[in-house]
This record gives structure tokens, C-alpha cells and sequence, in this order.
């Protein structure tokens, strides 16, 4: 069954366009070395956070690329742009 990680932050307006480009960059580099990464999706919420999710194919695969984060270059630079970050797992039990 597919899991996912939710990440609620805020982003200063004026780092947006660097945040984006980072975080494509470490999106890119995620997919490149752990298979399982099916989709991301970042929302702006109506109260100026954003909603970012990342679907992916198993648990197994998840836990082996957050394992991995240290290993990202890209990880803190991009998260360096956030505040107030939070970040909940969930599994996918309907998808339509």
C-alpha cells in the first residue's frame, strides 16, 4: 500500500522562487537515488502555508530515503527557506 509525508511550513514570499528551484533540485536528486518517490504535490494554503506532500510506492521505500536525508546536500538549504515546518506519515487507504 502507498504511504505518504506531509510537511506543513511557512515560506518567507520573498525566498519562494530560490525555495522552488531547491526544492526541484532535491526532489530530483530523491528520485535519482531511491525508487518509490510516485508524486509531489505543494499547495499554498489560504492561510500562507504551504501543504507539501510526497507520495510514495511503500513504507520501505519511504523510510529508506528519509534514512538518507543527511546524505542530500540538497536537504538543508532547501528546509533552510521553511519555518514552522511539521511533518506527519499517513498510508493511503482510499485513492479515486
Amino acid at each position: 500500500m502507498s504511504v505518504v509525508r506531509s510537511h506543513t511550513y511557512s515560506v518567507d514570499p520573498a525566498d519562494l522562487e530560490e525555495f522552488l528551484a531547491r526544492r526541484a533540485s532535491l526532489i530530483g536528486t530523491v528520485r535519482d537515488t531511491h525508487p518509490g518517490l510516485t508524486m509531489t504535490l505543494l499547495v499554498k494554503l489560504d492561510d500562507g502555508t504551504y501543504s507539501d506532500t510526497w507520495h510514495w510506492e511503500s513504507g520501505a521505500q519511504m523510510g529508506a530515503a528519509l534514512a538518507a536525508i543527511p546524505t542530500f546536500a540538497e536537504a538543508p538549504p532547501t528546509m533552510a527557506l521553511t519555518k514552522d515546518a511539521t511533518a506527519q506519515n499517513g498510508q493511503v487507504v482510499d485513492e479515486r
